[in-house]
């Protein structure tokens, strides 16, 4: 038996028999006192089992009044040695999503409990911490009260009343939500709603909360069907207006990237004689899409629609306007004036 089956039971003989020799130990673990030691020392540090030795009675016994400190709890689930890797792995992923201290107070308790149950193994927490390293970008910081509210709200199935920035427009509104699905989105966090101001759906980034209150009003609920359906026709978290299907043609260099990313839940792809890729994916509102374009600079071009292809362009024109006279060219500029 692992490790794990010989703590159960440990555990189980000293309920069982309330007293259980050293001897009793060996027979039933059927392992050398070393083994039982390194048991019996990992249950007590690790877990925080008060087993003591009662020399009176001649035998091991779970103490009857512990002291202070955390609570004996025997893991809840078993795992083999690439399930636990894995388990690390994800804890530190977890960390690495807390912006900004968001989630530390909620589940600091559950990654010490981790690090306990795990510490054994060949590569602790510690130790993927720094064999792993998970980069964030133009993430966003926001109030916990407010992320608290929004969830709480979520999974109470409450109305919400916010006051919201749109930067998009630097204006603030006064908004109704009933709260749908919370999703987390290039580093940021955005709340699916059903906004009964505007009588339609509409996502809200979380950090563009500047205030918040939870109402006593039952939210509205929108079938998930009905969420997917709207959301798999826009691009993004931007949504609103008519759908529209973007069709791009990619670079045969930049084709063996794009070719295996996903873009869209339901985009289109194939290579053409040439090598190049082909694209095909819905989208309502195109800001995130023209970001994703210009991104790969000449290697894209749009085919279709016109209006798509116009706006990536008049893009492109206005930073070769921009960067029209570089750093370098107004210095040459002042050096030649000055000689």
């Amino acid at each position: 038996m692992n490790q794990t089956e010989r703590l159960y039971k440990i555990k189980r003989l000293l309920q069982d028999q309330g007293v259980v020799t050293r001897q009793a130990f060996l027979d039933a673990l059927e392992v050398s006192p070393a083994t039982f030691k390194r048991d019996l020392g990992y249950m007590r540090d690790r877990l925080h089992a008060p087993v003591i030795w009662d020399a009176e009675a001649g035998g091991y016994r779970f103490d009857k009044t512990p002291g202070p400190g955390p609570r004996f709890e025997m893991p809840g689930l078993w795992f083999t040695e690439d399930e636990a890797y894995a388990l690390l792995m994800m804890q530190h992923l977890l960390a690495s999503l807390d912006q900004g201290g968001l989630l530390g107070p909620h589940i600091a308790p559950l990654m010490d409990r981790l690090d306990e149950v795990l510490g054994s193994r060949d590569a602790s927490a510690a130790e993927v911490s720094h064999r792993v390293r998970l980069l964030s970008f133009a993430s966003r910081r926001m109030p916990l009260e407010f992320f608290s509210q929004v969830s709480s709200a979520l999974f109470k199935r409450r109305r919400l009343r916010i006051e919201y920035y749109a930067r998009s427009t630097d204006t603030h509104t006064m908004r109704e939500v009933s709260p749908q699905r919370l999703v987390h989105y290039r580093e940021n966090w955005y709340l699916d709603t059903w906004c009964h101001l505007r009588n339609d759906l509409r996502s809200f980034s979380v950090d563009g909360i500047r205030a918040i209150e939870m109402l006593d009003a039952p939210a509205k609920d929108i079938s998930l069907e009905a969420l997917d359906a709207y959301l798999m026709t826009s691009y993004g978290i931007v949504r609103g207006g008519e759908s529209k299907r973007a069709r791009l043609r990619f670079s045969r260099e930049r084709a063996r990237w794009v070719a295996a990313e996903v873009w869209h839940p339901e985009q289109k792809g194939s290579f053409d004689a040439d090598g190049r890729y082909l694209l095909e994916l819905p989208y309502r509102d195109d800001r995130e899409l023209v970001l994703d374009i210009l991104r790969h600079g000449g290697e894209v071009e749009v085919l279709e629609p016109g209006e798509l292809r116009d706006k990536v362009r008049g893009e492109h024109e206005r930073a070769v306007r921009a960067n029209a006279k570089s750093p370098v060219t107004l210095q040459a500029s002042r050096g030649s004036v000055h000689a």
